[in-house]
């Protein structure tokens, strides 16, 4: 989630990482969301700053075109076409 000055709370924005390393993968999407701006430091309504959603099997990520180690921002909607 993304602390923004024209937003009243945090926004959650979606990645697409090409690590297989949970951890690895949450990190890297929190340097590519620093870009956007401050990232939340505790829950909101319930729900981490930072979290892995789903893992992606390499077929998939050839599949959507996304590379090993790669990083595609999905913004801010749900993203049901990775998932």
């Amino acid at each position: 989630m993304v602390e923004r000055a024209d937003e009243p709370e945090p926004v959650r924005h979606y990645y697409a990482v090409g690590f297989e390393e949970r951890a690895k993968a949450e990190w890297t999407a929190i340097d590519a969301a620093g870009v956007l701006g401050p990232i939340a430091m505790s829950p909101v309504k319930g729900m981490e700053p930072v979290q892995a959603i789903k893992s992606l099997p390499p077929a998939r990520m050839k599949r959507l075109g996304l590379q090993p180690g790669q990083v595609r921002a999905l913004g801010p909607l749900w993203p049901r076409a990775w998932l």
